[in-house]
């Protein structure tokens, strides 16, 4: 049908190039790294045998993912795993808030709050099958299930304060807030609430789940089907300017914005250029992998059996330290994401020393040492923590961005999620794939549905070019 090339090899860029590889288009796949993967490699980066993922971990969206449940993958050894609990928020006086995968369970627990997280989630959670192909897609289109998408889509709309306010336990406003610093955005702007609401209703759907043998399954299992449906892959292949691509009738970026322009100059439209160089990035993520011989000592019980952990102390509080590193300031006690991925994975482990993960919020670009801070934020909830840990391996911003040039800054979310970057990506368009140069389309977390290992940015933007090419072969 055609011929094409994907810069990137990342989730996004391997789901565009099967997407155009199962409609019949030759397909040529150029990695810049040494290894494909993108955000969704796993390294043993301490211990020999010892799996951790470099990024991308925890992964409740692409379970669900529309795309990825069209391929069936598991014939190519995809395999995914579920902890017993998805998420622990734990507190200063040694309790948690808790999430199942069961929203009737995760109510349970939530003393007087219970009916109302229900209300929240059972409904959308129940339906989210069908709700995916709209939550996942541009917003700036006519849904497939409207009504559906309204009732969803309205509570997104607010700052994820409003919906904290709601409920009356701290328990419950600290385990909603937690799963809205995702978004690496503060708390009290609008559509805060979005990706908070988007993670948790796919999780009470599909659960929080891991990919047995680490994230590089996933991005590992798509290039095998591509090679299988005749595409390749190159390896230490980049792309510096319009010179170095090869000949082809589509053109698909899985890279930011700002690549994009540096790469094609003067062949993008000057108004698509501006846009794109304006392109915003937003706070960054300093990350920080241990090796604990028996595990992290939690004295929230709960804890003990959550792949992943939110670190960070009230809602209030985690509301203070995202308001910091958004403006640029380094908070002493930052939100903390772990990662407890064996839990669920038992093969990343080496006998009784377990691979913990984490990161923590940090301000774009921060220069600092944020690894006492870490270990101290794990430490409050966690005391006899340092005397567990066998060894670490710390990644600085800068040495995230230099690893995957998408994440500017350490920013891992390929851009800032305002408002407006949210709904229409990098520049303001109906066609937030479309580059404005024919035969080209951008298909990184920096265009909706956004980050994760989902492959829907890379779906939606093979989607563009196949129309282009059945448009070309029409005239």
């Amino acid at each position: 049908m055609g011929t094409a090339v994907v810069v990137g090899g990342g989730p996004n860029g391997l789901a565009a190039a099967v997407a155009l590889a199962r409609a019949g288009v030759r397909v040529t796949v150029l990695e810049a790294a040494d290894e494909i993967g993108g955000g969704a490699r796993t390294v043993e980066a301490i211990v020999p045998g010892m799996l951790h993922d470099e990024c991308s971990a925890v992964h409740p969206m692409a379970v669900g993912s529309p795309f990825l449940r069209s391929l069936d993958l598991g014939r190519y050894g995809l395999r995914w795993r579920l902890p017993e609990i998805d998420c622990a928020h734990p507190l200063d006086d040694g309790t948690a808030g808790v999430l199942h995968r069961s929203v009737a369970e995760t109510a349970a627990g939530l003393g007087v709050d219970g009916r109302r997280w229900a209300r929240l989630f059972a409904g959308p959670a129940a339906s989210y099958d069908e709700l995916a192909a709209d939550v996942l897609a541009p917003l700036l289109r006519v849904p497939h299930h409207p009504v559906r998408l309204a009732r969803f889509g309205v509570p997104a709309l607010v700052p994820a304060s409003a919906i904290a306010k709601t409920f009356t336990e701290e328990r419950t406003r600290a385990l909603f807030g937690g799963v809205a610093a995702h978004a690496f955005r503060p708390l009290d702007r609008p559509l805060s609430a979005s990706i908070g609401l988007g993670i948790l209703t796919a999780g009470h759907r599909h659960g929080w789940a891991v990919a047995a043998g680490g994230s590089r399954a996933i991005t590992d299992v798509l290039a095998g089907l591509l090679r299988d449906l005749g595409g390749q892959i190159e390896t230490g292949a980049r792309v510096r300017c319009a010179a170095d691509l090869p000949r082809a009738e589509v053109t698909v970026f899985d890279l930011a914005p700002t690549a994009v322009a540096d790469i094609l100059g003067d062949r993008l439209p000057a108004r698509i250029s501006r846009a794109y160089r304006r392109f915003r990035y937003g706070p960054g993520a300093f990350k920080v992998d241990f090796a604990v011989a028996g595990g992290v000592p939690w004295v929230a019980e709960a804890a003990h059996r959550a792949g992943t952990v939110h670190v960070g102390g009230s809602f209030a509080e985690i509301a203070a330290a995202e308001r910091e590193v958004h403006a640029g300031r380094m908070p002493r006690r930052p939100f903390v994401l772990v990662g407890q991925q064996y839990l669920a994975d038992p093969q990343r482990s080496v006998g009784e020393v377990h691979p913990v993960w984490s990161y923590a919020h940090v301000p774009h670009g921060y220069t600092g040492d944020a690894t006492e801070a870490i270990t101290a934020q794990i430490e409050r909830f966690a005391p006899g923590f340092r005397e567990r840990i066998v060894g670490t391996a710390v990644r600085t911003t800068a040495e995230i961005a230099e690893h995957n040039p998408n994440f500017a800054g350490g920013n891992i979310m390929t851009g800032a999620k305002t408002a407006r970057q949210l709904v229409l990506g990098p520049r303001s368009t109906l066609t937030p794939h479309d580059v404005g140069l024919p035969g080209h389309y951008l298909c990184s977390a920096a265009t909706p549905p956004g980050p994760g290992a989902h492959g829907m940015c890379g779906a939606h933007a093979a989607a563009r070019a196949l129309k282009y090419l059945r448009r070309t072969r029409e005239r």
